[in-house]
């Protein structure tokens, strides 16, 4: 199962959040926010290629669109002066409803997204570097960064083969179908000479528990209080 479920989508609800946070009352409604919510990932992506944007979360109030940017690259993202982001601002307004707010979030540690590690393995692939120096640069800087677990999985015509083939390289530990497991999953394609190369990335960051306080108070014994002369 853990290979045929996409990890987050199978921990959606429960320790994974959804990208895009909103609620449509009809379905025409539905079908236009959520051709909307294309549209402005597609705008984001066509302007900001080298921005290294993860992810894009999109919440809808009842008159505006907040839009969460988390980058590696925050200044790109802003422009000098907050230009940029005025620009693009106003580029999405063009083409949906409603006033937008954009928020840019900055990734601390690049090394524990799995999206920018995937892409930064087809970027190198992109440029000739070997792909098994590639992944082994990634398992480690991952490793080291302070992950639990990493699994690599590169698939095309690695080298520049003639039949298409699948490298997978992994450290540590990766629970694919633990729920409590904080996984983290992306795919990234490299567009090389010799046709695309896939290459995803599972990144395990530790387990996400209970707070202590929920614990205890699920633990505790019940108390049952029983009036004179009724049985127990």
């Amino acid at each position: 199962m853990g290979n045929k479920t996409h990890p987050i989508g199978f921990r959606l609800g429960i320790t994974a959040e959804w990208q895009a946070r909103w609620f449509a009352g009809k379905p025409r409604e539905y079908r236009e926010l959520v051709d909307e919510d294309l549209t402005i990932r597609k705008v984001l992506d066509d302007a900001y290629e080298d921005a290294g944007i993860s992810r894009v979360d999109i919440e809808r109030g009842s008159s505006d669109v907040v839009l969460t940017i988390q980058t590696a690259r925050p200044g790109i993202v802003i422009g000098r002066g907050g230009q940029k982001v005025e620009e693009i601002r106003k580029e999405i307004e063009k083409q949906i409803r409603g006033r937008v707010r954009l928020n840019v979030q900055e990734i601390r540690q690049p090394e524990l997204d799995a999206y920018l590690v995937a892409r930064n393995i087809a970027d190198q692939l992109e440029r000739r570097i070997a792909y098994r120096r590639a992944i082994r640069l990634a398992l480690t800087r991952t490793m080291q960064a302070g992950a639990q677990g990493i699994k690599i999985i590169c698939a095309g015509r690695l080298g520049g083969a003639d039949i298409a083939r699948r490298e997978k390289a992994m450290a540590g530990r990766v629970p694919l179908h633990t729920l409590r497991a904080n996984i983290d999953f992306s795919i990234a394609e490299a567009a090389t000479d010799f046709g695309r190369i896939g290459v995803k990335t599972w990144i395990f960051k530790g387990e996400i528990l209970p707070e202590r306080k929920q614990e205890e108070e699920l633990m505790s014994p019940i108390e049952v209080t029983v009036s004179p002369g009724e049985e127990t």
